[in-house]
């Protein structure tokens, strides 16, 4: 695939802030043209200084207030951890979410998981109005299982509130060796109280393709985000798949955060016909340069599935499909990224990194999506059950109580068949009787109060239900879609 654009973007990130993976471009296993632009970022250093770099009256005052602090400040401070902390405060007075400085050891992390594995939580975040966002969890990873969503809002962990940390902070906390627990609070769309998750931090290898073909002729291709060889993997099963005749294909992207800029636009180049705009790149100035296809298009229906998780590049593959190729978005609307990010490490000379917003990206046909989404064609909210908050039992739940765990009994409950009429957080007698009818169902001791024994298999019934492919009503209607011409 040849890249049309700045030379530049052949290592620009459309992930959003990967927190909690901690992902990140690496600077010496990219593609030869971000080499280039790294060696004549440092080639061309004391001519940006002279232009660009501080003037002699700020370096004075940076220098006077460098001086006070280590003579005058009544305990020994790091002068490392102030130089980060004044490159810190320069990123932070950009206000955008997007743009970080990241020290050596954050940088490292935030390599890992481009390469496809990392350790920790499984989850993605970013920070809005000085609050924790989660944007997705991964697939299969330790925040899926324990029912983390996108759009969560993360306010503590292990007892330890976020508010006031910056991004960096709120991640240190999160972030913690395989094995051990991360005890979140997260406030949630719809509930009146915090849900409260428990997760245990794992290593994480990242498969990000996966493709069936199914009885039907539907092929069904999921990206769980768009990393260094993602679009190698996706051209071997979409060639696969077509070989074995698939007459209509459903992309899943759903809870996909994103990824590396070439890689989407050379999954996109499958479908769109040589010449088609793939995404328009507009910088500071005004002026848009668009990324033409070099593939060819494609004569099958293509459906893409996405969700609220579904973010920046996985926008960028769902707009350009959707007015380029015809095809049909489904399920909900998306994040709404639409914000271009490079990051630059070796003009910084010590491991550190520097990720920051240089350019805004436009569908095809110029439409901004950043803090809106993409909406789909054509709408299918997911059950209830998928966005229920997971039990954390504290005391049994018997009649007569009032609650949010109350309120996720009587949701499950309801999702899983065992009707318990009301769904207002109130234990009354028809929930009891609920209560009742599964436990009589699962070998369960038959109380009707929901002890430890219950919730844990109320829990494992509805992850259960969630994994069954016959219960995914995004799905279904995406293979409709799919199998229509």
């Amino acid at each position: 695939m040849q890249f049309k654009g700045r030379t530049v973007f052949a290592f620009v990130m459309l992930t959003m802030f990967a927190s909690v993976l901690v992902t990140l471009t690496i600077a010496d296993k990219l593609i030869d043209p971000k080499e280039r632009a790294e060696a004549a970022l440092t080639a061309a250093a004391s001519d940006r200084a002279s232009r660009y770099g501080l003037k002699e009256d700020e370096l004075t005052k940076l220098n006077a207030v460098l001086e006070l602090i280590e003579t005058k400040y009544y305990e020994k401070v790091d002068r490392h951890e102030l130089v980060d902390g004044a490159v810190n405060g320069m990123m932070s007075s950009l206000e955008d979410p997007y743009s970080v400085y990241m020290e050596k050891e954050v940088a490292q992390h935030f390599s890992e998981s481009i390469e496809g594995s990392f350790t920790g939580i499984g989850a993605e975040v970013t920070m809005e109005n000085g609050k924790i966002i989660v944007v997705a969890p991964i697939k299969g990873s330790p925040a899926e299982r324990s029912g983390l969503l996108a759009k969560d809002v993360v306010i503590s962990v292990n007892g330890e509130k976020l508010d006031g940390l910056s991004l960096q902070e709120a991640v240190a906390k999160i972030r913690g060796p395989k094995g051990t627990k991360a005890k979140l609070q997260v406030l949630r769309s719809g509930f009146s109280e915090p849900v409260q998750l428990v997760l245990v931090r794992d290593d994480i290898d990242v498969e990000t393709v996966y493709a069936n073909l199914r009885k039907d002729g539907i092929g069904v291709i999921e990206i769980r985000q768009f990393s260094l060889h993602t679009a190698e993997r996706f051209k071997e099963e979409l060639a696969k798949l077509e070989q074995q005749g698939m007459k209509g294909l459903v992309i899943d992207v759903r809870n996909n955060p994103g990824g590396i800029l070439p890689v989407v636009v050379d999954i996109a180049e499958s479908f769109l016909a040589k010449g088609q705009t793939v995404v328009q790149v507009e910088d500071r100035s005004g002026e848009r340069e668009k990324t033409l296809s070099e593939g060819e298009s494609k004569t099958y229906p293509i459906s893409v599935l996405m969700n609220k998780g579904s973010a920046s590049a996985s926008e960028i593959l769902a707009g350009a499909l959707q007015e380029g190729a015809g095809a049909k978005l489904i399920g909900e609307t998306s994040f709404g990224k639409g914000t271009v990010q490079v990051s630059y490490n070796k003009a910084l000379g010590d491991g550190s990194l520097v990720k920051m917003t240089i350019a805004k990206w436009l569908t095809p046909n110029g439409n901004w999506i950043h803090e809106k989404g993409i909406k789909p064609d054509i709408e299918v909210q997911p059950p209830d059950l998928y966005t229920v908050a997971r039990l954390s039992m504290s005391d049994t739940l018997q009649q007569d109580m009032l609650g949010e765990q109350v309120r996720s009994v009587q949701i499950m409950l309801h999702g899983l068949g065992y009707e318990p009429k009301r769904e207002d957080g109130y234990f009354g007698l028809e929930t009891k009787e609920a209560v009742k009818r599964f436990q009589s169902e699962h070998s369960l001791k038959v109380t009707g109060k929901v002890d430890v024994k219950t919730a844990e298999a109320l829990e494992q019934a509805v992850i259960k239900w969630i994994q069954d492919e016959n219960n995914d009503v995004q799905l279904h209607e995406a293979i409709q879609a799919a199998g229509r011409k």
